[in-house]
């Protein structure tokens, strides 16, 4: 029988002690897992195979970038659009199969986009079949509050833009619309609540429609319990919401075609400071000792080109100040690549006046070219700020929001027939998934597949993580660690040249070939 000797025993002994020690300590070095792209050429969140990224022999531009996962700032809540009624009338004019396949591509993170941030209307919004409220006209009491109007489906009557049209499911409604999103495997999601206008009879009352106008003083008291009623009807209905705010664009208060209410920097501050924000703390829906422990307050709502000038009011008022948890703003404002230095500093200013303030982006969207819902995205155009290609502004201006502080982004609607109805104001955008009504023809537009880069990559509870590298007229990325340990960098390359990317993690380098015209997702994991 071989047998060893004692010297020989203890150094084998010792050498699988050792193998055992390295196999069980931690990896340090990351590898791609896999590369996602989105082109404009044709690629629709393409699964990009490592290999199929090397260097082409084309001259390119060369970029080189570190990541450092040590370095972390921001935490993300969630990347959506938004749930509107007009969404919701769109999904019921489909066969249930269909609707579910497409509740799947916008909430499932393994067969969609996974989106994680979502908004609804409180009353009727712009995109609504007609104006509603919650109450009868004249109830200061809230006796009839009842949010059965998200509710109680459509009769296919409530304007000629829906006149006509086949209705599969005409009891669905916003409300089921979010109920069944919640039952697509691994949804996981949260929702902000925007008011665009209280009942008409609350306000100044510039039209009959909800239209401008601004809440009149008396009933502060009123709508305040009308929103907190709101919020607790919803949790009836299993919906908790996240976040809300006391109004959408309140700037708009003598130039919207469209339900609005006017509040101006003060105005705004007294409602929430002695109205809505006592009200939601007595109501148990606002934890004042912990801001991310209940529903969160969210102030202004509107262009970011005036945000820093508008929060003021509320933040620098300690009494006021306390209900919020931060800041949502919209982008209508330009957006071009070589134009907006600007709001990156409103962004930056925003953040370091006010740390402790979250910011979210709760609104953008576009109109729609219904001759061709796919190659507007890349198309240049000059009628809204110089020279706009609404794929490269989406792109750009969700990447700056993110290295600049936001936690979350929202598109408008999720869904819109394939002509952006119904709007009974012709205020027609488009959306990621665009329906017709007629055809039940599906079509998941750029933005779709846009939105999904981050959505689907950057969940909820992930840090924006440091990036160090050079500057090109043209690119834009950013980086993300999620609460699993996996990174996820996104780079845009909206120049008409391939883009050499030399992307460093601790101590590996990978060589990475980004399409002209494309965005890419790298995601790595140890």
């Amino acid at each position: 029988m071989f047998r060893l000797s004692k010297q020989n025993s203890i150094r084998l002994q010792i050498l699988i002690i050792s193998i055992l020690v390295a196999s069980c300590a931690p990896k340090n070095d990351y590898s791609v897992v896999d590369i996602y792209q989105t082109s404009q050429s044709g690629d629709n969140l393409k699964l990009i195979s490592i290999s199929s990224t090397e260097l082409s022999a084309v001259k390119s531009k060369k970029l080189r970038l570190q990541l450092n996962p040590d370095q972390k700032f921001q935490e993300y809540v969630g990347f959506g659009a938004s749930f509107t009624e007009s969404s919701a009338w769109n999904l019921a004019t489909i066969p249930e199969p269909l609707r579910k396949e497409v509740l799947t591509q916008l909430f499932s993170p393994t067969e969609g986009a996974g989106f994680s941030l979502m908004r609804t209307h409180i009353n009727s919004s712009d995109y609504s079949n007609g104006h509603y409220t919650y109450v009868e006209s004249g109830d200061e009491s809230l006796s009839s509050f009842s949010i059965q109007e998200d509710m109680k489906g459509f009769t296919g009557d409530e304007n000629d833009q829906v006149r006509g049209v086949e209705l599969l499911t005409p009891g669905y409604d916003i409300i089921p619309m979010i109920q069944e999103a919640y039952s697509i495997p691994g949804a996981d999601f949260n929702i902000i609540a925007s008011p665009w206008s209280p009942p008409s009879w609350m306000k100044t009352g510039e039209t009959s429609e909800m239209t401008n106008g601004t809440l009149l003083p008396q009933y502060y008291g009123v709508w305040a319990k009308y929103l907190s009623k709101y919020v607790s009807a919803y949790a009836y209905q299993g919906i908790d919401l996240w976040g809300i705010t006391p109004q959408n664009e309140p700037l708009h208060a003598h130039d919207a075609r469209w339900d609005s209410n006017g509040f101006t920097p003060d105005q705004g501050r007294d409602f929430l400071r002695d109205h809505l924000g006592p009200q939601l703390v007595e109501d148990g829906h606002l934890n004042l000792d912990d801001l991310n422990a209940g529903l969160r307050v969210l102030i202004y709502d509107h262009n970011k080109s005036t945000m820093n000038d508008y929060v003021k009011a509320t933040y620098n008022d300690p009494e006021a100040a306390k209900y919020t948890w931060g800041t949502a703003f919209h982008w209508y404002a330009s957006s071009g690549l070589e134009e907006n230095n600007w709001y990156a500093e409103a962004l930056d200013t925003l953040k370091t006046t006010w740390p402790g303030k979250g910011m979210i982006h709760t609104e953008s969207s576009i109109d729609i070219d219904a001759d061709d819902p796919i190659g507007q995205y890349w198309r240049e155009s000059t009628d809204y700020a110089g020279v706009f290609v609404p794929f490269d502004t989406y792109a750009y201006d969700i990447i700056t929001d993110m290295n600049h502080g936001a936690q979350g982004y929202i598109e408008w609607c999720m869904t819109l027939s394939n002509k952006g109805q119904p709007n009974p104001y012709d205020n027609f955008n488009s959306a990621p998934v665009l329906i017709n009504p007629v055809t039940d023809e599906v079509t998941y537009t750029p933005l779709y597949y846009l939105l999904s880069h981050f959505s689907k990559f950057i969940r909820p509870g992930a840090n924006r993580i440091g990036v160090e590298g050079d500057e090109l007229e043209g690119v834009t990325y950013t980086a993300a660690m999620n609460t699993d340990g996996s990174i996820t960098a996104v780079v845009f390359n909206s120049t008409v040249d391939p883009l050499e990317l030399q992307l460093t993690l601790k101590s590996k380098t990978h060589n990475i070939e980004i399409a002209p015209r494309a965005l890419q997702t790298i995601n790595f994991r140890k």
